[in-house]
């Protein structure tokens, strides 16, 4: 039986990538990536591109991509899964596939590496003897601050991302809720305009009001005034 790897790839840097984690992709006859073409980009980056097999799985396609991928394990080809940037399941379809694989009897092996998460929390400077990750909000406001409301906790570093199309009326919704709430936004992390903004949420929101929104950008929240 063949194996499924749960390859992290980088979240920005092309650089940021493991040595394991090459070695898979170069290894593996089939990729399964939430687009060819990036992951056609990082392999030609590191000179991997040999004859693997290509295939998307991107949330909206992964119904019907999962039988096929499980075809191929099942014919013995180990398969690579990634995503565009990070950590495979984490906030994507990949979670469907792993429980599929596993329902199956395929054995499945994380490849760890980079995560904007982790990379997140460890630069934010608040505290992360224990933290929760929210992924991305609900599109509608109402929702938003239901769900912001039952999450936010004292005495909880909390991580969230923020999608560069709603991010004021996000900061907006958390403002509303947690206006004293100490914030670091993270903008392109590890890119090249790589930025973190720091300060209270209400002041994050003034000074993004001002400027044009652009970028992926990861918010570390944190109750408590000190």
């Amino acid at each position: 039986m063949a194996t499924l790897y749960l390859v992290s790839t980088p979240i920005g840097n092309l650089d940021d990538i493991t040595l394991r984690a090459l070695k898979i992709l170069a290894d593996v006859p089939v990729i399964a990536c939430e687009d060819t073409r990036k992951t056609g980009q990082l392999l030609n980056h590191h000179q991997l591109k040999r004859k693997q097999e290509l295939i998307s799985y991107f949330e909206g396609n992964e119904i019907a991509r999962i039988p096929l991928i499980l075809a191929k394990l099942s014919e013995g080809s180990d398969v690579a899964l990634v995503t565009n940037a990070g950590t495979p399941s984490v906030s994507d379809p990949g979670f469907k596939l792993v429980r599929a694989a596993l329902g199956a009897g395929i054995k499945v092996i994380p490849v760890p590496g980079p995560s904007a998460v982790l990379a997140a929390v460890t630069a934010a400077g608040l505290p992360t003897d224990r933290f929760l990750f929210l992924g991305f909000l609900p599109k509608k406001s109402g929702h938003r601050q239901k769900y912001l409301s039952e999450n936010l906790k004292p005495n909880l570093t909390t991580v969230i991302y923020l999608s560069p199309y709603r991010l004021l009326q996000e900061l907006d919704d958390l403002n509303q809720i947690a206006p004293e709430a100490n914030a670091v936004l993270f903008r392109e992390l590890t890119k090249v305009f790589e930025e973190s903004l720091r300060g209270k949420i209400s002041d994050l929101l003034n000074r993004l009001k001002k400027e044009k929104i652009k970028g992926e950008f990861t918010l570390v929240v944190n109750l408590d005034k000190e």
